[in-house]
């Protein structure tokens, strides 16, 4: 990639240089952390987008400086580093790329590739939900559709909340003795995702195939009984899904499902591995007046064999439900020639009764320079559910950036 870099940035017809300085810091509402810390999230980052381009070729990259207050380190991070090559009905990128599939708002089912719910939670701009890959991207687009082939040699799982930032639900948490077992780098462990899609009948229309992995972890103690260690481990995952989005009802309506296929437990008798699931989405978002836009979600989940897992749940273990379902809102608002942004963003589960309330007051002070102010409130629900687990980590947020 540096050779790359140093050849097209110096023959280079177009190179742009851009990026933003930002401070983000989240504040507890409800109790300190467990550590005993009063935020959940404080830094500055400085980040530099570097793109450059001669005839077929594409570099681009974006990197973060960062200082973090809260465990006071600072670093750099490679957001994503990748090259292009086009061709008239091919392309390729090679490099840590982000990402994006299906039709969901925060709601992921064919789009498998790894995410920081720590950032979410955190209140942490929404760009930093999404976590690059280091792989190859192959698009092909013949007349009749278009396609999308994915190889990610190396295995990046989910990043979830720091138990020492957040209060988490813990089945066993007198056993300290943990070791995490990421799939390692050979062929057979190598993900492979597919979309291929078209227009059908003025919908966006995509079908989806995914091998790899589950990125949340499942825990295998070493005795049920008496445990006194626990492996981290990322079972084997295939997901077959299709979505389809476009207008209807004088909105925009989004349909989304896939079919969850656990390889290593299909006849979901290993209670350390999830079971195999349906999940389904369908969401609605129409301009209800100028500058106001409302959209509505429902998703589902359906667990095969549950029978087998009821039987073979180890006892003191939250029993998942066979059906969960969760709803969501969003409203938004501009006002002030749309340099103010009023949103509200709730997920609500009724199979669950717990919830996350999510809203937010967004100024740009200029064409650079913008701030946002926002809180993420948790609760209802038992204490191993999604969002009830984190009824003590309440927090508000604050955002200021300049770009340039």
């Amino acid at each position: 990639m540096l050779c790359v870099l140093f050849s097209l940035t110096a023959e280079a017809s177009d190179v742009s240089l851009h990026g933003f300085a930002q401070g983000n810091y989240s504040v507890n509402t409800d109790t300190s952390n467990p550590d005993g810390g009063d935020f959940k999230w404080a830094e500055e980052r400085l980040q530099i987008k570097l793109d450059a381009s001669k005839n077929t070729m594409r570099l681009f990259l974006k990197t973060d400086i960062l200082y973090d207050h809260v465990d006071e380190i600072d670093g750099a991070e490679l957001k994503e580093g990748f090259v292009d090559f086009t061709a008239e009905k091919w392309d390729t990128r090679i490099g840590r790329q982000v990402i994006t599939w299906g039709v969901g708002d925060l709601i992921f089912i064919n789009d498998i590739f790894p995410k920081d719910y720590e950032a979410f939670f955190s209140g942490r701009p929404l760009e930093y939900l999404k976590k690059g890959v280091d792989g190859i991207k192959i698009g092909v687009y013949p007349s009749y559709a278009s396609a999308e082939l994915i190889i990610i040699p190396f295995f990046e799982p989910n990043n979830f909340p720091d138990p020492k930032r957040f209060h988490m639900f813990d089945p066993m948490p007198s056993v300290a003795n943990r070791n995490k077992e990421e799939p390692s780098t050979k062929i057979d462990n190598t993900e492979i995702a597919l979309r291929i899609y078209r227009d059908v009948a003025g919908f966006d229309g995509s079908i989806y195939f995914y091998r790899g992995f589950f990125r949340q972890p499942s825990m295998l103690p070493d005795s049920m009984a008496a445990p006194t260690r626990i492996d981290l481990i990322f079972p084997s995952l295939s997901v077959y899904g299709a979505s389809l989005q476009g207008r209807a009802l004088e909105g925009v309506l989004s349909i989304e499902a896939g079919y969850y296929d656990s390889r290593q437990d299909r006849d979901g008798t290993d209670p350390v591995v999830p079971n195999s699931q349906i999940r389904f989405l369908t969401g609605y978002q129409r301009q209800m007046w100028e500058d106001f836009t409302l959209g509505l979600q429902y998703y589902a989940e359906y667990m095969k064999a549950y029978s087998e897992y009821r039987t073979n749940l180890p006892s003191g273990f939250p029993r998942e439900k066979r059906y969960h379902d969760l709803a969501s809102v969003r409203v938004t608002q501009f006002l002030v020639h749309q340099t103010l942004k009023l949103s509200f963003f709730s997920f609500y589960s009724p199979s669950d009764s717990d919830y996350l309330l999510n809203p937010e007051i967004k100024y740009n002070f200029s064409d650079s320079v913008w701030a946002a102010v926002g809180a993420n409130i948790f609760g209802g629900g038992d204490e191993w559910n999604q969002f009830g687990q984190l009824d003590q980590n309440d927090n508000m947020y604050t955002q200021i950036r300049y770009e340039f």
